[in-house]
């Protein structure tokens, strides 16, 4: 999975217009310190995840494993991808 372009599909899917790939780090938390993504963000991740690879998450709690950084999403998309 390359990490530019899943960074540049959470930009365009959460409109964070003032941002660019390069702003967001590989390891920072993507919610509280960090990003500072809320809940309606987490909802706005989970539909990213399902319409570009066809992964559907279960749950909140595996969200917030899923969510922790862009490097996480990316290991997991690597890993259950669909499309």
């Amino acid at each position: 999975m390359n990490n530019e372009l899943l960074k540049q599909q959470i930009i365009e899917a959460l409109n964070l217009e003032d941002l660019t790939p390069e702003d967001i780090n590989d390891d920072a938390p993507l919610f509280g310190e960090g990003l500072g993504l809320d809940s309606i963000d987490a909802l706005e991740l989970f539909m990213l995840l399902d319409k570009q690879y066809g992964i559907k998450l279960q749950n909140k709690e595996e969200g917030k494993q899923v969510f922790r950084s862009v490097n996480t999403m990316a290991e997991y998309i690597e890993q259950h991808r669909t499309k």
